[in-house]
Formats: C-alpha cells, structure tokens, sequence
C-alpha cells in the first residue's frame, strides 16, 4: 500500500465551524468514557502528576464549565491567577487547574458524569461566540508556544487538552481510545503542523495507527516512525524523547 506525504504547508487550518465540529464530538467521546468507567477505575493514578482519574474528570469539567459561563471563567482565571502567584508555579494555567479540581472535590463519580452530560453542550456554544474582536486578544502559553490569539485556545487548546485527558484516562484504566481517521486523525494532524511550525525543524514523520499519516517539513531532516498516540504522548511531556521527539508540544 502506498501511503502519501504531506507537506505540512498542505494541511488546511482548522477554521471555526470546523474546530466547533471538532469540540462537540470530542466532548461526546470523552463523555462515552467516562460513562464507561467502574467504581474502581475513577481511583486510578495518570501520567498527570498527582491526578487520579476522577481529578483528571473534574479539570476537564471546570474547563468545560469555565467555556459555557463566562462569568465562571472569570472566576477561575482570578482565582487559579492568585493562586498560582501564590505558590509560585512557572504559568497562571497550574492555578487554575487547581482551583477547577478544589471547587468540585465533593462531586461523586455519577454527578461528575451527570454534569459534564449537561455542560458540554453549552461549553461548545460559548467557544462559538467568542466575539471577532475577542479572537485577536494574545494569550501568553507555556514555552515554547509563546504568545498565541484567544481564538488559538478557543478553537484547538481546548479541545485538544479533552483528547488527551481521554488517553490519559483511557491508558490508566488499560482501555484502548476510540480513534478514527476522520476525527482523531484531523486533530493530530494538526497538531503536527503546530509543533512542527513551533520549531521550524525539517523532517519526516510517519504516523501510524487510525489517527496517524505520513508528514514532511523541508528536507534532509530527521526521519521517525513512531504510533500517533505514543507520538503526542512523548511530545507533550508525558513521555522522555529524544532527537526530535524532545521538542514539545504542551498540551
């Protein structure tokens, strides 16, 4: 089977409508997880340091939370800001994650369900209506992305820190992610384009597994073929890489 190359400068960006698409099913499928987990799984270690399943659940519904009210994202930006300050983490984003994780700490297993069911809909909505103007605002991002647009959070970040908590989850409970091309295969491509744009390296990736593909960026770079999931895996930090795979993308 011949497989085709592409050039990086080939992937289309992901525009709203599409990135909007792209949240609700991802919203969708890290729900269809969540409802899959037993009593024992939401006690489970991640990767993410100090994170059980149920606290990985919980940031993923502040976040949403946190989309759908923006008087809730208010609340968490001046919280999780003070807070972060205050323990003297690197990026105001830790704070806030703390404090997404704090103010749901009571919620059982099925209420975390039942309200992420019920926001997730509304958290697709308010990204939507993120103001033109609004969209141009600079947001500034952990090294190396640097300073990015509020619709580059809007659009990707948000939806991308979904699908990675879902293999997050899904790999502290041994489960194997539902994964098409179609869905799975358009975010990691894109993601591709913005870690390969991020550090302006040449090379040839080859991707394998539903959501991979085969992509270049100039000539005579390095050359990797690796499993897409272990791929954003090593390259988000969860995992030690080398050569090129050391160059991350945090998500």
């Amino acid at each position: 089977m011949t497989t085709t190359t592409t050039d990086i400068r080939n992937v289309p960006p992901v525009g709203r409508d599409e990135a909007m698409a792209l949240a609700d099913a991802e919203y969708a499928r890290f729900l269809e997880l969540l409802r899959s987990l037993d009593d024992a799984d939401w006690a489970t270690p991640t990767v993410c340091d100090g994170w059980d399943v149920r606290a990985v659940a919980l940031h993923v519904l502040g976040a949403a939370e946190g989309c759908a009210s923006m008087r809730e994202m208010a609340h968490q930006m001046r919280h999780g800001g003070k807070l972060a300050k205050e323990r003297g983490y690197d990026h105001f984003v830790h704070g806030v994650n703390e404090v997404q994780i704090a103010e749901r700490a009571e919620l059982a297993p099925p209420q975390v369900v039942e309200r992420f069911a019920r926001v997730a809909p509304r958290a697709v909505r308010g990204r939507r209506r993120l103001p033109r103007p609004a969209r141009r605002i600079p947001v500034g991002f952990p090294e190396p992305l640097g300073k990015r647009s509020l619709a580059y959070l809007y659009d990707l970040v948000y939806t991308r820190d979904v699908w990675m908590h879902r293999v997050d989850i899904a790999r502290a409970v041994g489960r194997e992610p539902r994964l098409t091309a179609e869905h799975d295969g358009r975010l990691m491509a894109d993601m591709v384009v913005d870690w390969a744009t991020t550090h302006g390296h040449a090379f040839h990736l080859e991707l394998t597994g539903p959501a991979g593909g085969v992509f270049e960026q100039g000539t005579g770079g390095e050359s990797t073929t690796l499993d897409a999931v272990d791929w954003i895996w090593t390259v988000s930090g969860r995992a030690a890489g080398t050569g090129l795979l050391s160059k991350e993308l945090p998500l």
